[in-house]
This record gives structure tokens, sequence and C-alpha cells, in this order.
């Protein structure tokens, strides 16, 4: 199956991976299903904070759609599998063999009630396997139809690597994407480099390393004549491994992610099979990363680089003393262009602001009177709202009236409901993308500081055989 994180379809398909966009910070990712035995009638159904989405309602969605909730029954789901539970306890009574001893009372009672209950239309009780029977049945019908709700929406979003690092479960600190952006960058990684990653955690590296080095599936990229990109990660926890195994194989990864359980700085980087991965760039995301260098090296038999080309390599330590201790094993081991770097992310929001009465109900404005004229209009507004809730109360006696020859009375201002339901008319002929001041700000919560970030090189080795064939070849170039 192909990763959805390299081909996706241009709808959501039962079975794919998908992201549900609630808020900014609110990501859920789902596998959606056509059906499901969860007890809902609508079939699978996702329950959020802003309403209840059934899978049917997804799938075959477009990716960025908004799709709004649903009404769903909540309490079916508890009330079909607490049946469930009953009826499977009044089967395991009903197949009891006669010589058995069968308890008096309590349970038993319970069940023979429950079973009397539930009677057919003939009013025959139903046999406990007969019932469940039925149960299942229910369970695997075809979902009925969903009705909307109504309020309530989120949008369906296609996985990437940013969404799933927005959405993923924290089994570990987290390399986000303004990090791992900016180190795919600095290690040069393209289509069909192999990279070592040593620390996989949640695996938000890995999913963003597999996708700068994707050319292909092995078979397919070994016939196009050359090789193919893979990610070769290393952990040393044996629950995460397992977790991330289970990950990388829903998520269509098998061919190019291939995780290991090790412990490098004792074990290096060697793969399962003991073989070398021969790769151009490195990632350590490791408490101590000074320990893991000495397996890194040109020199040793066992060297997990390729000799072939030179290497980068990146460090992802949070506290500056391990940066001073792993800068300092890089310069005794030969590593060249040794730099440190801090990734100081800011978001901007960018947004039209409006302001005025005539915004009042809608969202996302200020409501505020934007001039004085606006803000004097409103008070004169509710000076006659109060002289008309004044002359309801005392009569006008015959004859008296207004300068205008019509009573006080019958002067009327919009009540709150009206106004807010003429203001909505209103907005359909307006063009709020053009209303308003242009505006930018900074997020209230700035994330700065995550880690720091060591770069180095490491050349290519230059032993005495190439140095006499540099100087073989600079003699016969000047023979000719």
């Amino acid at each position: 199956m192909p990763s959805p994180f390299f081909h996706t379809p241009a709808v959501a398909e039962a079975g794919s991976l998908a992201v549900l966009h609630l808020r900014r910070e609110n990501l859920v990712p789902i596998i959606l299903r056509a059906s499901a035995n969860d007890g809902y009638a609508e079939g699978a159904v996702t329950n959020t904070r802003f309403g209840s989405f059934p899978h049917t309602t997804l799938i075959g969605s477009q990716w960025g759609c908004q799709v709004r909730a649903s009404k769903v029954d909540t309490g079916t789901r508890g009330r079909k599998l607490k049946e469930a539970k009953l009826e499977a306890a009044a089967r395991a009574e009903g197949s009891a063999t006669p010589g058995e001893d069968t308890p008096v009372g309590g349970a038993e009672d319970a069940a023979t009630k429950k079973r009397k209950s539930a009677g057919s239309h003939d009013g025959s009780p139903l046999s406990p396997t007969k019932k469940v029977k039925q149960t299942v049945t229910n369970a695997i019908a075809e979902p009925k139809a969903a009705v909307e709700a109504g309020s309530g929406f989120a949008h369906l979003v296609q996985p990437t690597p940013e969404s799933w690092t927005s959405s993923l479960d924290h089994r570990t600190q987290v390399v986000y994407t303004p990090d791992y952006s900016y180190v795919l960058q600095r290690l040069r990684a393209k289509p069909g480099d192999t990279i070592i990653e040593a620390g996989a955690g949640s695996g938000s590296f890995t999913h963003a390393a597999a996708r700068a080095v994707f050319n292909g599936y092995p078979p397919d990229a070994q016939v196009a004549g050359g090789k193919y990109g893979r990610v070769c990660s290393f952990e040393y926890h044996a629950p995460r491994v397992e977790t991330l195994k289970q990950e990388i194989t829903d998520h269509g990864l098998d061919g190019v992610v291939t995780l290991t359980h090790r412990d490098v700085y004792s074990q290096g980087f060697l793969l399962a099979d003991d073989s070398s991965p021969r790769a151009s760039a490195i990632f350590l995301d490791l408490p101590a990363p000074w320990k893991a260098l000495e397996h890194i090296t040109r020199e040793s038999p066992t060297t997990p680089l390729d000799p072939d080309t030179i290497a980068h390599i990146c460090t992802f330590s949070p506290c500056i003393e391990q940066v001073q201790a792993t800068m300092a094993a890089m310069r005794k081991a030969g590593w060249i262009e040794i730099q440190m770097v801090e990734v100081m992310n800011k978001r901007i929001d960018v947004r039209r602001e409006r302001v005025g009465l005539k915004e009042e109900g809608l969202r996302g404005v200020n409501a505020n009177p934007a001039t004085v004229e606006e803000s004097i209009g409103r008070l004169r507004e509710i000076e006659a709202k109060l002289n008309e809730f004044h002359a309801k109360k005392t009569p006008v006696k015959a004859g008296e009236t207004n300068g205008d020859g019509a009573s006080d009375a019958a002067k009327k201002t919009l009540s709150k409901a009206e106004r807010l339901l003429q203001i909505k008319q209103e907005v359909d002929g307006r063009k709020l993308y053009k209303e308003g001041n242009l505006a930018h700000r900074t997020e209230s919560e700035v994330k700065t500081h995550t880690s720091y970030l060591v770069f180095a090189i490491l050349p290519m080795q230059w032993v005495e055989k190439d140095e006499l064939a540099l100087l073989a070849d600079e003699v016969s170039a000047g023979d000719n």
C-alpha cells in the first residue's frame, strides 16, 4: 500500500489515514472506517469537543473541506456494549451443564428478568443464543445516514509530516517543524540519500526525513538504476520501538524506514543484519551525543558512513553543557565547520480587523462603535427605547401629540433581535475581504527555545593510495 505521506488521493478513502483539524494547535489523527462495531448506529464515529463526526461523512470528501458535525446519540454506545456483556453472560449461564450448581437469586434472577423483558413480538422470550446473534447482526449492519447538527465543524486535511507532528502522541520530546525543516536543509537531504536517525522517540523527525529522501520503494528505485532513499532509525527503548514499528507499518513506510532496537552508545550504528547503512547524513537526538561520535569515523571497519561522499551531522541538545561536550568531541574526531544554531520560531497572524456597530453579532470582529457619531447614534436609540417603554405605561391623552403630529408611542426602534437579523441579512451583500484594516501581530504564546542544533562536516578519507593516484593524473596531464 502506498504511504499516504507520499501519495495522497484526491479524496479521503476508507482505510486511509486522515487528520481532523479542529483548531490550529488541536489536530486529531484518525483511520477512516466505512463500518465499525463500536455501538453507534452511524458506524465509526470520532467524538471531539466540537461535535461528533461519523466516518461516513468524511469518506469521499475532498481534502481541506469543512465538515459539519452530526447528531449522534453517544449514549447508545454505552447501552449497546452493556447489553452485549449481559447477553454474553446469559449465554454462558445457558450453556452450563445441568449437573452444575446454579446460584440462587442475585445474578441469575437479574439475567432471567433481562431475558424475559426482552421477549419477541409473540410474547415468548428469546433464548440467550438467539439474542446474542441479533445483537451482533445489528452491530455490523449498514450505518444509518448521519443527520447534520446545528453547530460544530472541522476541516479534513491529508496526512503530512507537519500535520502528523502536531497531532501525534508525545511519547518523548518532539522535534517540531521549524527545527526539522532547517535540519534537513543543512544536512543536504535529497531523494536517494540515506539518513541515520538516533533517538527515534515519537517519530516526528522520522516522517519528515522519509519524505525528504523518498524516491520510490526499493524494487522500483533499483530497477531505475539508482539507490533508493531510506531512513535508518535507531531507538534503545523497547516499548517505543514496538509502537513506532506499528506506526511505520500503518503509514506504509516499511520500505523507506528501517527501525533498529539498539543502544548506539555501545553497539554503534550497524543494522540488524550487521550491515552498514552507508549514510551521508546523521541526526543525533540523544542525551549524550558525544558518546556516539566514536562510532562515526572513517577508519572504523564498522563505519556507518558512505566512503564516497562527505558526511553531514546534526545533534539536537536542549542544554548548553551538552553542546560544549559535543563540540569538543567533534574537534578531536576530525569534524570541520562546526557550528551551533538556535532556531527561534515566531508565528505572525495577519488578518483584517473590522470595527463598528454594523459588525454586531458577527464572529471575529470588534462590535464597539468605530466613531463618535456611531456612539451618539446608539445612545439616541437607547434613549428612544426608554421613552417608548415609559410611553407604553403612560397612555397619551387625547389631543396630545408630538411636533410631527404623531404620538411619541408611535415611534418604535428595532429590538436587539431585529437589529441582529438585519445585520446578518446585510452581510451577504458586503465584501468582507476588503473591509477593515489589515493588521498583523505575534501569536500570544511564542514558543522560543526548543534545543540547540550543532552542525558539522566530516570530509572523505584521504589515504596514500589517493595521493599517488592524484600524482599519476598530474604526470599524465603534464605529458599531454
